[in-house]
C-alpha cells in the first residue's frame, strides 16, 4: 500500500466510491471537501458522515463562498431551475447545464495545495466519463493534463504527483457493484445526488436518473430509496456555519 492520499470528498455516490477505494490503496486517507454555495448543500452533511463512517485520519471542509465559481448552472445559481426529465431516455445529448465550469480543476488546485503542504503526492478524484453529463472535466484527457499542470505548477517536474481516477471509465452500474464489493453498499444510504436538494429525492433530475439506472442495472436496491427517513436528519450541516 501506498503511504496517504487525500481524497476529494462531496458526499455523493461516486466520491464514496472513490474514498472506499482508497482505503484499500493507502495506509493513511486524508479528505477534503468544498463549500461552493451549491444548491444540494445536503451533500455536505452526507460528506462529514461518510468520512466519519469510513474513518478517515482528517477532513476539511473549505469555504470557497458564492462569488468564486459563477454562471448559469442551476446548482450555483438558483435562479435557475433544475431540469427535469422524464426518463433517462429523455435526456438530451451534450454537455448538461448542471455543468459548473471550472469547478473540478478549482478543487484540484485547493487540493494539490494542501497535499503539497502535508507531504501528499497522492489525490484521488471520483469522476466517471462514462455517466457523466458530457461534462468536460470528468473525461481521462482533463485528468492527465491536469495532473501535469499541477506537477509543473505545485510539485516539480521530476515528482510522482498523481491524480488517480478510479471511477473514470466505469458506468453506474459498475461503480454500483464495486461498492458491493468494497463492502460499503449499505452506507449509500447516507449518500445524496438529488440536484434538488431533497429527500426523498426528485427522482426527476439527471443526477437522480443516473444514479436510479445505475442501481436498476446492477440489479441491486439503492438503500437511499429504502429510507422512510432522513438518514442525515441528526447530522449538523457543516455549511451552517459559512452562511
Amino acid at each position: 500500500m501506498k503511504p496517504t492520499c487525500i481524497v476529494i470528498l462531496s458526499g455523493g455516490q461516486d466520491s464514496t466510491t472513490a474514498l472506499a477505494w482508497a482505503k484499500t490503496k493507502f495506509v493513511e486517507v486524508h479528505a477534503i471537501t468544498f463549500f461552493y454555495a451549491q444548491r444540494h448543500i445536503r451533500e455536505l452533511a452526507a460528506a462529514r458522515k461518510v468520512a466519519e463512517v469510513l474513518g478517515v485520519n482528517s477532513h476539511e471542509f473549505i469555504n470557497i463562498g458564492d462569488n468564486i465559481l459563477v454562471g448559469t448552472s442551476p446548482l450555483i445559481d438558483k435562479s435557475v431551475p433544475v431540469p427535469k426529465y422524464k426518463d433517462i431516455d429523455s435526456m438530451p445529448l451534450g454537455v448538461e447545464p448542471t455543468f459548473v465550469p471550472g469547478r473540478n480543476l478549482l478543487f484540484l488546485t485547493i487540493a494539490a495545495n494542501r497535499a503539497y503542504s502535508l507531504g501528499i503526492q497522492d489525490v484521488v478524484l471520483g469522476v466517471c466519463q462514462v455517466d457523466s453529463g458530457g461534462y468536460y472535466d470528468t473525461k481521462d484527457i482533463f485528468i492527465n493534463q491536469a495532473t501535469e499542470a499541477i506537477r509543473l505548477g505545485v510539485f516539480g517536474e521530476n515528482s510522482d504527483f498523481i491524480i488517480h481516477a478510479p471511477l473514470l471509465d466505469l458506468s453506474k452500474k459498475q461503480i454500483v457493484l464495486l461498492s458491493k464489493s468494497l463492502g460499503i453498499l449499505p452506507m449509500m444510504k447516507y449518500t445524496h445526488t438529488c440536484y434538488k436538494n431533497s429527500f426523498p429525492p426528485c427522482g426527476f433530475c439527471h443526477a437522480c436518473l443516473l444514479r436510479e439506472r445505475g442501481f436498476m442495472e446492477a440489479g441491486v436496491i439503492d438503500p437511499l430509496i429504502e429510507q422512510k427517513n432522513d438518514p442525515l436528519n441528526s447530522i449538523k450541516n457543516p455549511a451552517l456555519s459559512f452562511i
